[in-house]
């Protein structure tokens, strides 16, 4: 079976921004952030209208990471682990 390990607190990961260099944090999966019952919505059903070419086809999850200094966001694609 596979998993975010971001979404189950199993790693924490923090990135670097790319507009001031300074730390980003995760908020979370990019798709709960579409409207208020996206984040009740099955994965598979929401990868399908994310914009992203093929995403419904790999074993990843898409996240949003905010910059804690100047609020810049970036959605980074994390592969899914093997549990």
């Amino acid at each position: 079976m596979k998993a975010c390990a971001l979404c189950n607190g199993i790693v924490e990961y923090r990135g670097l921004c790319k507009k001031c260099g300074d730390s980003t944090t995760d908020q979370g999966r990019y798709y709960d952030f579409y409207d208020e019952y996206s984040a009740y919505m099955d994965i598979q059903h929401v990868q399908l209208v994310d914009g992203i070419p093929n995403s419904s086809c790999s074993d990843t999850c898409l996240h949003l990471f905010t910059c804690l200094r100047c609020g810049e966001e970036e959605a980074k694609s994390i592969d899914l682990t093997e549990f």
